[in-house]
């Protein structure tokens, strides 16, 4: 059962302060959690189709949709034929990182965490977040472009064609075994339910502005306020 920390802090399973620098990795989730959109849902707008979009990411995000896999290439098919200058129409005009977002990065910097971004959303974004915020890796999905327009698909990669909660999961354990440290020592941050998997699997859990599923299994749920009201439950 959660409890109330302090407004709009709530934890769960343990009992603060935790040390920051007693952890070595924090994986964060992009849209809605570092970032303010779900970039799907803005190209979608380019093409009109914002409304029928973020339908089908919202209950993605609430878990309602089982099949991440599925809900995406349901999204993508439906972007076929937007130009790719909404990929940056987008990120100049729509994209900003959350509140609270560079300071908390700066400190698991500053204590010596490695940071990774994993994501459900697309490389031309992520790479973006990742340079901006100084991040040390990144894995996300590859829009194809052909004649300056999205195909609707994906590009396949080594790993396979989809970031999925699974396979943040198995992004996030393949670091801590690459790193040489436990997943105990990781923290992982999200807000959606395919973010659940990865959560689950290491040290500490932080929510940011949850849906109602994560906010019901993470060990810190920000329910109000910016990023780094997570450093609250850390002592020096």
């Amino acid at each position: 059962m959660a409890h109330e920390f302090a407004p709009g802090l709530f934890v769960r399973g343990f009992a603060p302060p935790l040390r920051l620098a007693d952890y070595k990795l924090v994986a964060f989730d992009m849209d809605s959690t570092l970032i303010n959109i779900e970039c799907v849902d803005e190209i979608a707008a380019a093409a009109g189709r914002k409304a029928e979009v973020a339908a089908i990411t919202e209950a993605a995000m609430r878990g309602e949709i089982a099949d991440y896999k599925e809900s995406l290439r349901r999204r993508l098919a439906l972007l076929r034929g937007v130009p790719e200058a909404a990929l940056h129409e987008v990120y100049a005009n729509h994209l900003q990182l959350n509140p609270g977002v560079e300071h908390f990065v700066r400190a698991c910097q500053a204590a010596g965490l490695k940071t990774l971004l994993v994501s459900g959303g697309f490389t031309f974004f992520s790479e973006r977040v990742r340079g901006r915020l100084g991040l040390d890796f990144a894995r996300a999905n590859m829009l194809e472009v052909e004649d300056g327009a999205l195909t609707g698909r994906l590009i396949d990669r080594p790993w396979g064609d989809i970031v999925d909660g699974a396979e943040k999961k198995r992004v996030v354990l393949e670091v801590c075994e690459l790193m040489g440290i436990a997943p105990a020592q990781a923290i992982a941050v999200g807000d959606g339910a395919n973010d659940l998997p990865m959560m689950g699997a290491v040290g500490l859990s932080i929510a940011y502005h949850p849906k109602p599923a994560v906010l019901q299994q993470a060990m810190l749920s920000i329910t109000s306020g910016g990023m780094d009201r997570a450093l609250e439950v850390f002592g020096a």
